[in-house]
């Protein structure tokens, strides 16, 4: 726990049976975590059978294959029917190194903030770490777009190392979301309609044979994603469009 805030960290896992144990061992090492939740998605191979072995651990697996926006849906659910706090997305695929669960948990609580990225961006760890270039400059150029039409400063929009707190877990409709990759683009957005800040630590990454990643063809289907989000929600704010997925503000 941190300052008695339960931390629960969620794994949104497919096909990770090579680095999830790996992950996992050093997700505990972290003193903070009370509870690690695996949603496997449906996997060909053996994640959910080796997570069901792994101590502190609650495994549920999806009869089939749901997506990645909807293994994540799942996740909070689950984080947030235990009662956690504090909930820390962190992927068993070790791209993300799980060290830095107690800066992102004391960020949040302590009251400081509701919602912390773990960025490859800062400190330039993208492309040291082995982001294809293709990919770090599409970050850059999305970045780019979404902060000048959503009014904010993040170096990236695209990181799959999350940290949450309850109220804000509660207060975005999380489910109205895409159930593919788009999902993680749009909790960003209702999280700044909300008119929340979201702070940032630099992370350094990992890219390699068993860390998971998408292809071109759903990269740019992602990108699209990405810019249809920001334009919703510009519009949204100007009162020309209301798309669902943006929570009412009292």
């Amino acid at each position: 726990m941190y300052r008695q805030k339960k931390v629960t960290v969620v794994m949104p896992a497919y096909n990770a049976a090579h680095t999830i144990v790996q992950t996992h061992r050093e997700v505990l090492d972290q003193a903070v975590v009370d509870r690690v939740i695996v949603v496997d998605d449906h996997s060909g191979d053996s994640t959910a059978h080796i997570a069901e072995s792994l101590p502190k651990t609650r495994v549920v697996r999806h009869k089939i294959n749901r997506g990645y926006g909807a293994n994540q849906k799942t996740c909070y659910r689950l984080a947030l029917d235990e009662g956690a706090d504090i909930i820390i997305m962190v992927h068993p695929d070790y791209q993300y190194t799980p060290q830095l669960i107690p800066a992102m948990a004391s960020m949040i609580g302590n009251g400081v903030y509701h919602c912390v990225l773990g960025s490859r961006i800062l400190g330039g760890y993208a492309l040291k770490g082995g982001m294809p270039h293709w990919k770090y400059y599409a970050n850059r150029a999305l970045t780019l777009f979404e902060n000048m039409l959503m009014h904010a400063k993040l170096s990236e929009y695209h990181t799959g190392y999350r940290a949450y707190s309850r109220e804000l877990l509660e207060k975005i409709p999380f489910d109205r979301n895409s159930d593919d990759f788009v999902f993680d683009n749009q909790v960003l957005a209702q999280i700044l309609w909300l008119g929340y800040t979201i702070a940032e630590v630099s992370c350094p990454t990992k890219y390699f044979k068993d860390a998971s990643s998408i292809n071109l063809r759903r990269s740019v289907k992602y990108g699209i994603g990405c810019l249809i989000t920001a334009v919703a929600f510009r519009l949204a704010k100007t009162g020309i469009l209301y798309p669902r997925f943006f929570p009412t503000i009292p």
